[in-house]
């Protein structure tokens, strides 16, 4: 019987740590489908009126837009990712200011349209209006 050596063990260990840390290590995934939403995002911004009502936070988004794409061109995919994502925020903040402000427009129309009404309600029943 052969005696006990420890040599192979201490090769054997290492070894099975780098194989370890190489299969937890990966790769940054393509950023494609995060540029999709957040061109999506911009397409939706702009279709609910950002570009009248809210142009500053739909051009931030534009332009982080065009960031990750260029980031994307220089295979900086951690870069194009981030800028993507920022671009989908600022395309949402877009999106909702606009239908805030519509919304706020709608309310004034009403308002206006309430204050006629009382008006019109409060002449004399007899007399045309002058």
């Amino acid at each position: 019987m052969k005696p006990y050596s420890p040599v192979p063990w201490r090769l054997a260990v290492p070894l099975l740590a780098a194989f370890a840390f190489a299969g937890c290590a990966h790769r940054t995934p393509e950023p494609s489908e995060q540029m999709a939403v957040s061109q999506a995002a911009v397409d939706g911004a702009v279709s609910a009126g950002a570009q009248q009502y809210a142009p500053l936070e739909l051009n931030q988004a534009r332009q982080k837009l065009d960031a990750a794409k260029n980031a994307m061109r220089t295979d900086d995919k951690l870069n194009a990712r981030r800028l993507a994502e920022q671009a989908e925020v600022d395309a949402q903040v877009a999106s909702a200011k606009a239908a805030a402000e519509k919304s706020r427009k709608a309310v004034g129309e009403i308002e206006q349209g309430n204050r006629m009404l009382r008006e019109e309600l409060a002449r004399p029943q007899g007399r045309p209006a002058s």
